[in-house]
This record gives structure tokens, sequence and C-alpha cells, in this order.
């Protein structure tokens, strides 16, 4: 297994990237969209894509702009940017590579991967790993005391996983309007859902409401013991070997 070290350019600036791929020619190519405030060099994102390419599949894993190496600042972004962040990722594989026909996604990585695929027509599998069924919930869910704030003052400084980010006004506004329902239920993709029941980060109703809504073929498989970040080495291989084995029948 190789990695390469990339930068291709995103919508806001140059992204940095990672190519986890195999020793000999890949079966297939793929994109891997980190969690929210993450970066492609997160335990989840590193392992998951590291674990795929011993299998077999190429993986491309990307800072979001205003993230990790990614040019751009975190607070001019959004979900809308991410998804278009997603979106030259998969542009920059279909000119230097080939077109991914794998798409996972991790925690808030994997909503925009639902919102995304549709604009990535070689997508044939998705995957979405302890993931919001839809982008107000992060708003709901870590947001919520500092909405007045943001509404007042059009910013709100915010601690997330140890660190401070400026959270505006559109963000939340942009994570509002976003609907996936229908998107989710004309995904026109096969759907691996992966989700732990003990996730305290993302609640499992997600997982149920995203598998609910979508079209068969679709699966959905508990990842019982596991934590959100998927921080267990054991747990990540588990994670890369069920999508390796999955998306076999629909990527190769």
């Amino acid at each position: 297994m190789l990695t390469e070290r990339i930068d291709f350019q995103g919508p806001h600036g140059k992204l940095s990237a990672k190519l986890d791929a195999p020793d000999g020619t890949p079966r297939a190519y793929g994109v891997f969209a980190h969690c929210f405030t993450c970066s492609k060099d997160v335990l989840a994102a590193t392992r998951v894509s590291q674990g795929l390419a011993e299998l077999g599949v190429a993986m491309l894993r990307f800072d979001f702009a205003g993230l990790g190496n990614s040019a751009g600042d975190f607070a001019d972004t959004n979900f809308s940017s991410n998804v278009d962040d997603l979106v030259a990722a998969a542009d920059f594989l279909r000119e230097r590579f080939k077109a991914p026909a794998l798409l996972v996604g991790h925690s808030m990585g994997g909503t925009a991967v639902l919102a995304a695929s549709h604009r990535i027509p070689e997508s044939k599998a998705v995957v979405t790993i302890a993931s919001p069924s839809d982008p107000q919930y992060v708003v709901n869910k870590l947001f919520a005391e500092h909405l007045d704030t943001i509404a007042k003052l059009g910013e709100a400084r915010v601690r997330l996983a140890g660190r401070n980010f400026n959270i505006r006004q559109h963000f939340v506004d942009d994570a509002i309007g976003h609907g996936l329902h229908d998107r989710i239920a004309n995904l026109d993709r096969a759907l691996l859902v992966m989700h732990a029941p003990q996730d305290d980060t993302v609640d499992k109703s997600n997982a149920s409401r995203i598998f609910e809504l979508a079209r068969h073929p679709k699966s959905y498989v508990s990842l019982d013991g596991m934590d959100h970040l998927l921080t267990g080495r054991e747990d990540a291989a588990y994670v890369a070997g069920l999508i390796a084995a999955w998306s076999a029948r629909y990527i190769s």
C-alpha cells in the first residue's frame, strides 16, 4: 500500500489530500469525506482509507476548505462548500486517475456524501458512518446555546473537539436550508449505513432515518461497541473490511 500527497484545486482554493492506493492496479477508486472540523489525517479517515487500499480500492481523503492543510478560512465555509469540495475531489480523480465509484463519509462527511452523490455520475456505492440524516442536526446539537449570539452578532466563537471555531450566520442558514430527505429517497445508488448504537455524538436515530428513506439496494450495519470517531484500530479495520466486501458487488 502506498500513500501519495496531493494538492488539487477546489472551488475556494487549494485542497490538500492523500491518495492511499494498493501496490497493484486498483480495482476501483473512492473518496473519503472526514468528520466535521476534522481533517484527512484523523484516525478514522486514515485507517479506513488505508484499510480499503490494502483491499484493492484506492481512496482519496482530503481536507475540506479551511481545515487541515487546505486553503481557506473555516468561518467562510458551510455545508454547501463541503459538498462543492467533494465534487472537486471527484473531478480531480476523474481527470488524473479514474472517477470514483465509491463514496465514503464519516459523520458530517457522510451527510455531505449523500448530498453530493448525484453530482458524481460515476459513483455506484455510498457509505455513511455515524452520519446525521440532515445537516441541521449539527446546528441543533452543537450550536443551540450559541444561536442567539450568532443571530445578534452575526457569528459566535464555538469550542468543538477542544478547538475554537468561528461559526457565522451563513453556516446556520445554509445547514437549515438543506433538506436531504428527497435526495436520500432518490439516491439511485447502493447504500451502506453504518452506526454505533452507543454513539453519543450523533444519535442512532439518524441512521434509522437514512435507512428508512433510502430505496433498495441498501444495507445497515450496527457498529456495536464502537465510539463516534472509530478510535480503536481494530474498529477501523473491521469497518474497512465490511465496506470492501459489501461494495465489491457494485464497484468492481
